[in-house]
């Protein structure tokens, strides 16, 4: 009997030790139209408690729940209605990402080994440059804005476009050139930097996005060339009659009519955020909305999302609460209905074609200005600029609201 418990006992304590784990960071590839494009990947816990997530530079995209037993993986990201199903034997990690938008995506991975600062000497190309030539934009812009951090070899940057941006692409230089990537659960992008002799950068594109080569100019030589500006997001998007109030009727998400003729909303200052949990762009911009709204609602801040979303997540938004959840919003987030039907509802909208953009309406219930998308982080000064720009309009706003109180 005893030499039965000890076999047993044994048994157990052998198959622990053998058994694979996840804790602990990983090197990661993705494979979108046929490109790998490099990421990291971090677990945390086991089993039913396993825990996982992408980063965005030094933010991270988390699992929402997950499942690691016997060498196989199921990962839930309820905030991207997506999920990663893959195995795990001899040390790799082989799977697929699905998300409701898109094919699924190959996924390889390995432990990460502990990195030591790259001695290769590498040109300098930190700070802002315009890339030109990007007439192919649908959004009627002539430039876009890239912002670089640069320590050495080490480079973080992101791509800005009137709607937001790339997320930050990290990576190093590299045989005379900046390899460059990103994936955060979404946006997979590989981008190629080549210096220039004449001082000029050159980038590739490829993933999610992709299209011939773009040339870079650093801001004050594009400005001195006379080259174009990259869109002003205050400029870009409108109202069709500032004299008429923007108008929303939609439901909650439980079921209930929100009206921007409601008491609540009456000699406020409101946010009127087009949205969906679709929109990575959106998921960038939500947590300084919850804190903004967080920091003003007493002072007289309402923020009002209308999220757009397709039809299965309109009867059953599990994404939508997800994303409600993790950005910790509290004010009012209502359903507006499929994406594609945004236009047609949006009938103040004069030019809108961002997502996400932000309607400013002030006390009178008129709209006072209009920002179209949102950057992220890795944007850099320009995020830093941008949210201090909203930051600015809501005060002016609210202090406005007490004058013409008193």
């Amino acid at each position: 009997m005893k030499i039965t418990l000890l076999l047993a006992t044994v048994t157990v304590f052998a198959s622990a030790a053998g058994a694979e784990s996840l804790v602990g960071l990983w090197n990661a590839t993705v494979t979108v139209n046929g490109t790998q494009i490099p990421f990291k990947i971090e677990f945390a816990g086991d089993g039913g408690d396993i825990k996982g997530w992408f980063f965005n530079g030094e933010n991270r995209e988390y699992s929402t729940g997950g499942k690691f037993e016997n060498g196989s993986l199921v990962l839930n990201f309820d905030t991207y209605a997506a999920v990663l199903k893959a195995t795990v034997k001899d040390g790799a990690l082989d799977g697929e990402y699905s998300a409701r938008r898109g094919k699924p995506l190959p996924i390889h991975a390995t432990r990460a080994a502990a990195e030591t600062p790259s001695k290769v000497k590498a040109p300098d190309i930190s700070g802002l440059w315009y890339l030109e030539g990007v007439n192919s934009s649908k959004k009627g812009e002539n430039a876009w804005q890239f912002f670089v951090r640069q320590q050495g070899a080490e480079v973080s940057a992101a791509i800005l476009r009137v709607d937001g941006d790339t997320g930050a692409l990290t990576g190093s230089y590299q045989d005379g050139k900046f390899v460059l990537s990103h994936f955060d659960g979404a946006r997979p992008s590989l981008v190629v930097v080549t210096p220039q002799s004449d001082g000029t950068l050159t980038l590739e594109q490829s993933g999610q996005r992709s299209g011939g080569a773009i040339t870079a100019y650093r801001q004050d030589v594009a400005r001195a060339k006379g080259l174009a500006e990259p869109v002003d997001a205050s400029q870009h998007t409108g109202v069709k009659d500032p004299s008429k109030p923007f108008n929303f009727s939609f439901p909650d998400l439980n079921g209930q009519i929100v009206s921007n003729t409601d008491a609540r909303f009456q000699g406020k200052v409101l946010l009127i955020n087009i949205t969906g949990s679709w929109c990575p762009n959106c998921h960038d911009e939500a947590p300084f909305l919850a804190a903004l709204y967080n920091k003003y609602h007493a002072q007289g801040l309402e923020i009002v999302a209308l999220s757009f979303e397709e039809a299965e997540q309109l009867a059953n938004p599990v994404r939508l609460k997800a994303f409600i959840e993790q950005n910790g919003i509290k004010y009012t987030v209502l359903l507006g209905g499929e994406t594609s039907s945004a236009k047609e509802k949006l009938t103040q909208a004069l030019d809108w074609d961002s997502w996400p953009t932000t309607f400013f309406v002030g006390r009178d219930g008129l709209v006072k200005g209009v920002h179209a998308g949102f950057p992220s982080p890795g944007s850099g000064d320009l995020y830093k600029k941008e949210k201090a720009e909203f930051v600015a309009t809501v005060e002016r706003l609210l202090a406005e609201n007490q004058r013409s109180q008193k």
